[in-house]
């Protein structure tokens, strides 16, 4: 009797200590961006003459820097919070 706790209770003790290292997974919902409302939303075939089409052109080209900026400010951030998480990682595992 006594052999199988001195048996049964490090089994025990090691299956508890690995659940309570191990949480869960963390399920996160990606942002939902709004819908995109581009005012150059001009059909090219509604463009009659060259100056029209330059001008719908430039326009478009406007819209596009506007979402390039955008996208390097989203990723400025992700690499600040990357940073955050190395150092965060750094620090846990000094404690």
């Amino acid at each position: 009797m006594r052999a199988r706790i001195l048996f049964f209770l490090p089994v025990l003790l090691a299956l508890v200590a690995a659940s309570a290292q191990s949480p869960g997974p963390v399920v996160v919902q990606a942002a939902s961006a709004p819908a995109a409302t581009s005012a150059t939303a001009v059909p090219i075939a509604g463009v009659s003459s060259i100056p029209d089409a330059i001008k719908l052109l430039e326009r478009i080209k406007a819209g596009n820097d506007e979402v390039l900026a955008k996208q390097k400010a989203a990723l400025e951030r992700l690499d600040e919070l990357q940073d955050a998480a190395d150092q965060l990682r750094i620090f846990a595992k000094r404690g």
